[in-house]
């Protein structure tokens, strides 16, 4: 499968249609792999993310182990700590990331957005908590909702 050319690819579109953010969010997610464990109740799943130029995704919490690498363009991503921001850090072609569960983070695309591969590893299928402006839990994203295609309508 060629990542940065694949038509069949079934993109999610993720914007904010609640306005609840003050900064425009604008990304795609898809499918490329989902791996379930032999007890059914997590797994593998491999996911493809683009960003629109300047757009930001969700302020999220990863509650799974994550690995990411960033394809084409920059990805310029903000920790968190006890609800502080730290330094900002870009993120090029070519830049690989491994993060433990617990990684609160904002991400956007840099001038020319962003295409970023994620494998993640769910043992209990959850995936990541969407947080609020406050960093309050909106939802949390499970492997279940990535690959039936829920997340899907929730985002529509």
């Amino acid at each position: 499968m060629n990542l940065l050319s694949n038509p069949t690819l079934k993109w999610i579109h993720f914007t904010d249609a609640d306005k609840l953010f003050a900064y425009p969010i604008d990304y795609h997610g898809a499918v490329l792999s989902a791996r379930p464990d032999a007890d059914g109740a997590g797994g593998h799943i491999d996911l493809l993310y683009r960003w629109a130029p300047n757009a930001y995704c969700h302020f999220h919490r990863h509650v799974c182990a994550t690995t990411s690498t960033v394809l084409a363009g920059e990805l310029h991503v903000v920790d968190y700590e006890g609800g502080v921001a730290g330094e900002k850090r870009i993120r090029a072609a070519g830049d690989y990331a491994a993060k433990d569960p617990g990684d609160v983070h904002m991400e956007h695309g840099g001038p020319e957005g962003a295409l970023v591969l994620f494998n993640l590893y769910s043992p209990d299928g959850r995936l990541a908590d969407f947080l609020g402006p406050d960093g309050e839990t909106l939802t949390t994203i499970t492997l279940e909702d990535m690959t039936t295609g829920r997340i899907a309508r929730q985002a529509a």
